[in-house]
């Protein structure tokens, strides 16, 4: 028997024992401060004469009440920051339209959540975040103070008190130690991380591979170095779990790239939050469908984070969308490449927030909102390097478009809009933020990029992509066209919404050619024969679900908002478990399916799928789930009807298995293969070969 144990336990039960008799506990009573419209106040609070440590078991902060009127509840995120820079998220977005919260506490051991409640608030509550990761050593003498944002304008208010109070029963927390999935550790070394600039901090990736688990105690052997840091977003800024921008550099502040997790590699990376994003996919599923179907998508990996020694959940590290010959392959544009051909390209543009100093006023307006401006973005070159010939030619290049798409002979196949755009980019981004009906694909974070033109004359074209923010994606909101909750209604027509950014509104026009109409149906109803099938789709939910499974219980005891009404305002009552966001989320998408089957608009009169994913002999090959473990399930637009081979390489093309496959083995157009939990984890690829013609995919097994 450990002895020393044993009377540490006896010590600690013997001063808890002690501290309850004489019921030790002090409370504290902070000051008062008025909530005003998209501002953030700091309300202080002193402590002092407690014991220089807290903790989870023997002394530490029991409780804390506070006291505000506000016409607007919902609109408040509240925060409580201990001495040593330890912040804890008390609630956001409660309340719904609801007024006012009377003295209202907070105790990590109380029996509802907050996020349960109704105003006016009254009564005792568990918070949202975990209350009890303040209680982590730190000394609780010196200031703490009350953070409160008011996110929105019209609704103000004032704090009427605030206090704390510290006890024998102090709040207890979870403690991030392990996990599957990669964890990403920073540390700011006492640094609050602001919106702009970056400042510099610590990081370290620990990833022990597919299927390896990662602790905390292992060594950062994926990443260990300086970056720089800073929040970045705008609503999703707001809430509590926040986003961040990385930059690789070194101890002198150069910029350096590096490869994390398997990914190329690049100095600029983020940490997008997933606060607004329960189920963990609606990002990951659009980026992977407009990689699969033939374009650049940022990659991305699901991460835990743990930031200044708190986990602070699952975010997905992902790349920046910027020029590169890993992410937008356009070419370099350098100041002083004012001629043709190299003033051709390459550009990244978007439609987003805007200034007068980063964007400029396109010529003309929707067709049909004749009174909106639109405001185009420039990403490469930035504002600060663009040459004024680059900007001009730029400028007038977008303008030749829109000319010539608001012209009498627009749908000219030749001299047309087409002229200048990448059809099939403009179809298939249409398509996947049409499947997700996401309002913010059409009128911001909306990005372009254009080619340099090409040695031969010919022009290079202006491509639409990458796909980015999906987050207000993929479900029913209360906002205008987005509440429909039977799958209808068309995210392209934002601009009836009165948005906040202005659409271009070009595919408005271009419906009104007829052979448009066709090459899109035409592209959507072959894209559902394989990665738009609703089984394909399906999977690719359930395969995030798996990967996050253990962490996502992490994640929601963290931040408190499964269950609660909380980010996107959804039409339907929160989902009560992780399992029922998944499900819901696989529910929306086959009503959304049902709806475009039925409205994609166009024919299939001379549709040929001949150049889109089939050629000669070649099929088109779809895995489920991918990641996968024992068994995997292949599924091919149209099953053939003569023998054919498959086969699993590895990355050295070495065949690990060999099947001859006749007709009669398929089922419709799957065949399940079996037995695969023997392959070592790793990266594979499968290939179907027919008469001599092979297709392969590549495919990961955990």
């Amino acid at each position: 028997m450990n002895h020393t144990k044993t009377f540490m336990k006896f010590l600690l039960a013997a001063l808890g024992l002690f501290l309850g008799s004489f019921g030790f506990s002090q409370t504290f009573n902070g000051g008062t401060g008025p909530i005003l419209d998209n501002q953030t106040i700091d309300i202080p609070l002193v402590v002092s004469g407690l014991p220089t440590v807290i903790n989870t078991t023997t002394f530490g902060l029991e409780e804390i009440c506070l006291d505000l009127n506000h016409t607007y509840v919902s609109d408040l995120t509240v925060t409580l920051i201990g001495p040593n820079g330890t912040e804890v998220g008390l609630f956001s977005s409660i309340g719904g339209g609801g007024d006012d919260m009377q003295v209202t506490c907070l105790r990590w051991d109380a029996s509802n959540s907050i996020a349960t409640g109704s105003t006016p608030f009254n009564g005792t509550y568990k918070p949202m975040g975990q209350m009890g990761s303040v209680n982590n050593g730190q000394n609780p003498n010196g200031t703490w103070f009350l953070r409160i944002n008011d996110n929105y304008g019209v609704d103000e208010g004032v704090l009427n008190t605030w206090s704390v109070t510290f006890g024998a029963n102090p709040a207890d927390y979870f403690q991030f130690a392990e996990s599957d999935l990669p964890i990403v550790v920073i540390n700011t070394n006492g640094q609050s991380i602001p919106d702009d600039p970056k400042i510099v901090a610590d990081m370290g990736i620990i990833y022990n591979g597919p299927g390896v688990r990662n602790y905390m105690t292992d060594s950062l052997n994926e990443y260990d170095g300086k970056i720089g840091i800073e929040r970045r977003g705008n609503y999703s800024a707001s809430l509590p779990q926040k986003p961040y921008s990385l930059k690789l550099q070194d101890n002198f502040g150069n910029q350096i790239d590096s490869s994390l997790i398997g990914m190329p590699e690049e100095h600029d990376w983020l940490l997008v939050a997933n606060y607004n994003d329960k189920s963990f996919a609606r990002n990951i599923v659009p980026n992977r469908l407009f990689d699969e179907i033939g374009h650049y998508a940022p990659r991305s990996k699901l991460v835990d984070v743990v930031l200044n020694g708190e986990y602070k959940g699952i975010y997905l590290l992902t790349e920046k969308i910027k020029r590169d010959g890993n992410r937008v392959d356009v070419a370099d544009l350098f100041p002083w490449e004012v001629t043709p051909p190299d003033i051709t390209g390459g550009y990244i543009l978007k439609v987003d927030y805007w200034d007068n100093t980063n964007s400029w006023q396109l010529a003309n307006s929707p067709i049909d909102h004749p009174g909106f401006d639109v405001h185009m973005v420039y990403v490469y070159p930035k504002v600060t390097n663009i040459a004024g010939a680059q900007s001009v030619f730029i400028q007038d290049y977008l303008d030749q478009f829109e000319t010539s798409l608001y012209g009498p002979n627009f749908a000219d196949p030749i001299n047309g809009f087409r002229k200048y755009i990448s059809t099939r980019s403009w179809l298939d981004y249409f398509i996947v933020n049409e499947l997700a009906r996401n309002g913010d694909g059409f009128k911001k974070s909306r990005y372009f990029n254009k080619e340099k033109d090409h040695a031969d004359g010919s022009i290079g074209k202006l491509k639409a992509g990458p796909v980015w923010d999906f987050d207000w994606a993929w479900k029913d909101m209360w906002d205008c066209i987005y509440s429909a909750t039977d799958g209808s209604e068309w995210a392209y027509k934002v601009n009836n919404c009165n948005p906040d950014v202005n659409s271009p509104g070009w595919f408005v026009r271009m419906f009104e050619d007829p052979l448009f109409e066709d090459e899109m149906r035409c592209r959507y109803e072959d894209l559902r024969r394989n990665v738009l099938s609703e089984q394909y789709l399906h999977a690719m939910v359930d395969s995030v679900a798996l990967v996050v499974d253990e962490s996502q219980e992490w994640h929601y005891l963290t931040w408190g908002n499964m269950g609660a009404a909380t980010g996107t305002p959804e039409v339907q009552a929160p989902a009560q478990t992780y399992a029922e966001e998944v499900q819901r989320l696989k529910d929306w998408i086959t009503r959304r399916l049902i709806w475009l089957d039925d409205n994609v608009p166009g024919t299939l009169n001379g549709c040929s799928f001949t150049g889109v994913n089939e050629i000669a002999n070649t099929i088109s090959i779809e895995s489920f789930p991918n990641p996968f473990h024992a068994d995997l399930t292949l599924s091919v637009a149209k099953a053939p009807n003569e023998d054919c081979t498959i086969q699993i390489l590895d990355q050295s093309s070495r065949s690990l298995m060999l099947q001859n496959i006749k007709p009669s083995d398929w089922t419709e157009n799957s065949i399940k293969l079996i037995g695969l939990e023997t392959l070592s984890v790793g990266v594979y690829f499968i290939e179907i070969k027919l008469n001599g013609v092979s297709t392969t995919k590549k495919i990961t097994k955990f």
